[in-house]
């Protein structure tokens, strides 16, 4: 696959031209992906360390299922935590009346836009019926999913859906395990809920439903952020970020990220590795590299101690001029083998 922009292409240009076209199986359909899949499987496991991507990582690029298999197919991905947008499309989720892009980023120094009344009507009703949908859905839709990616050589370790937040019901709560079952997931992921409360009831739907609550966080990060929730439900999970980790700063260093996780490594399900300049160079994400954070010792400990959960790449740094995110994900995966592997 050519990942590189022609010198004179737009962004546009590329997503619907180049993208599209070298993935092949958007338009070629089922008949012909299925032996489009008969190439050379990816492989991201060196050393005993497995590799893995958050698919997140490809947000700006066309977000089908079938894509983002190809995606991983073209990163060298061979394990995932999955978003679930392009699987809970594929399974005929409901479409939502506001479409994201209507939300985004403000023009600077202009307040966030805000949602009319007659939107935010609109939006409750879809909030309800996809509540429903989530109630009742089959999990054939996501067990197909499985399949295509077991076929490819990608395994789903983690499932990323946004139905375990604190206004979702116990029913779409107890959805997203299901699907992340059916989707043969380890865990299903979630920012680290402020209220222990909701940490306590996704912990306890986690026992009922055999499947690890992985909890995120970001610049609140520190060692004992989670042990509320590790003490509630042997089911609640660490998803530690480390670049979110060092960008944090203060008593945030490579010596005690590395100390949080030999001592948590049985409660980590997954891990997110990427490159941050630490609290005090500012805490901006880097090309692999160039950032504070301590890959190459992070990514040594784990082959030293043989941990099992894998190294999750976060796509966030910006990417270069005349590549794209498929690219830049493949490099982050040749940088890792070269630490594990030389």
């Amino acid at each position: 696959m050519s990942t590189h922009l022609p010198k004179n292409s737009s962004r546009r240009q590329f997503l619907l031209s180049g993208s599209l076209a070298t993935m092949g199986l958007f338009l070629a359909g089922k008949a012909n992906a299925s032996s489009l899949l008969l190439a050379a499987k990816p492989d991201s496991k060196f050393a005993g360390v497995q590799i893995g991507a958050i698919t997140y990582s490809y947000r700006s690029l066309p977000g089908s299922i079938e894509q983002v298999l190809q995606y991983c197919i073209d990163s060298n991905i061979s394990a995932i935590e999955l978003m679930g947008d392009a699987a809970e499309d594929f399974a005929g989720k409901p479409k939502n009346p506001n479409p994201r892009p209507m939300m985004g980023p403000p023009a600077p120094g202009q307040p966030r836009p805000q949602m009319t009344d007659e939107q935010r009507a609109k939006m409750a009703a879809y909030q309800k019926e996809v509540a429903e949908w989530r109630a009742s859905v089959s999990m054939d839709k996501f067990k197909e999913v499985k399949q295509m990616f077991d076929k490819a050589g990608i395994s789903i370790y983690a499932f990323k859906p946004n139905a375990l937040g604190a206004n979702n019901t116990d029913a779409e709560v107890e959805y997203a395990l299901k699907a992340g079952k059916a989707l043969g997931a380890k865990s299903v992921t979630i920012e680290l809920p402020t209220d222990p409360a909701q940490s306590q009831r996704l912990g306890d739907l986690g026992a009922k439903h055999k499947m690890y609550i992985g909890y995120h966080l970001h610049l609140t990060a520190t060692d004992s952020a989670w042990d509320v929730a590790l003490a509630q439900s042997p089911y609640n999970s660490m998803n530690l970020d480390c670049g979110h980790y060092i960008a944090a700063g203060g008593n945030n260093t490579t010596a005690s990220l590395l100390k949080l996780i030999e001592s948590k490594a049985d409660r980590i399900t997954s891990m997110h590795i990427k490159d941050r300049k630490n609290k005090e160079n500012g805490g901006q994400n880097q090309v692999w590299g160039q950032g504070n954070t301590p890959l190459k010792e992070i990514l040594t400990l784990m082959k030293e101690k043989k941990y099992k959960f894998p190294a999750t790449i976060e796509l966030e740094y910006d990417i270069p001029a005349g590549s794209d995110p498929v690219s830049e994900v493949k490099k982050c995966v040749a940088y890792a083998k070269t630490i594990l592997v030389g």
